[in-house]
């Protein structure tokens, strides 16, 4: 349900992510499958499949890394151009609106670049045209949390975007989503950094680890 709209506000030419998660399954089930039954089975043409399939996606995931490095402007026009989407459909798909909402209170932000972004939204925007009451305002989970507050006030947002800039950071998280992720990134580079190099470590170890059997198999066969 949750992947049902997205292929709708992706610039992807009508390509349904899913299928993008069915052939990743589908990988990972035959990289599994041909490790698990050459070890067992000692079947050097299934160990040689695994190596090469696993070397196969760590090169790509090299590759990946270093063309995020380099493109890095792009990828950041990109998440614009695919956050600005979802505040056009925020009120089109309700599972589309609570991703929304748990991002925007998860890195405390409001909007790709800033609150001013839910102009682009036909309920939020600022028009004299638009009669919602929801005009020149954002949703509740732009809205600062009080502790004291049990329940979430779902019309906090109201009327925010009309007061000075001062008075609404107060109120909402006026820094936009873009800017935060990069900050979290950041902060936490050391994290990031570790996960991916563990991920590498263990795809090189696997390698190894069929490498050598295969050749054990290769060298008790030709003893024989």
């Amino acid at each position: 349900g949750v992947l049902s709209n997205i292929s709708s506000i992706t610039d992807l030419g009508g390509f349904d992510p899913v299928w993008l998660f069915l052939v990743v399954g589908g990988v990972m089930f035959i990289l599994g499958f041909a490790g698990c039954i050459g070890a067992l089975r000692e079947n050097t043409f299934l160990l040689k499949f695994f190596s090469v399939f696993l070397g196969i996606i760590f090169f790509l995931e090299l590759t990946a890394g270093v063309l995020a490095f380099v493109f890095k402007d792009w990828i950041k026009d990109q998440l614009y151009f695919f956050i600005n989407n979802n505040i056009r459909a925020y009120r089109d798909d309700i599972d589309l609106q609570n991703l929304i909402d748990f991002t925007q209170e998860y890195w405390q932000c409001c909007g790709a670049f800033g609150a001013d972004d839910w102009n682009l939204n036909i309920y939020f925007n600022c028009t004299d045209s638009n009669a919602s009451r929801e005009r020149c305002g954002v949703p509740f989970s732009c809205c600062t949390k009080d502790p004291a507050e049990d329940v979430i006030n779902t019309q906090c947002g109201y009327d925010a975007r009309q007061k000075p800039e001062v008075d609404q950071q107060i109120v909402i998280y006026t820094k936009g989503c873009v800017p935060q992720f990069e900050k979290w990134l950041q902060d936490n580079l050391t994290i990031v950094a570790g996960i991916f190099i563990g991920i590498a470590l263990l795809q090189i170890f696997g390698i190894c680890l069929a490498q050598n059997l295969v050749s054990d198999i290769e060298a008790v066969r030709a003893s024989w």
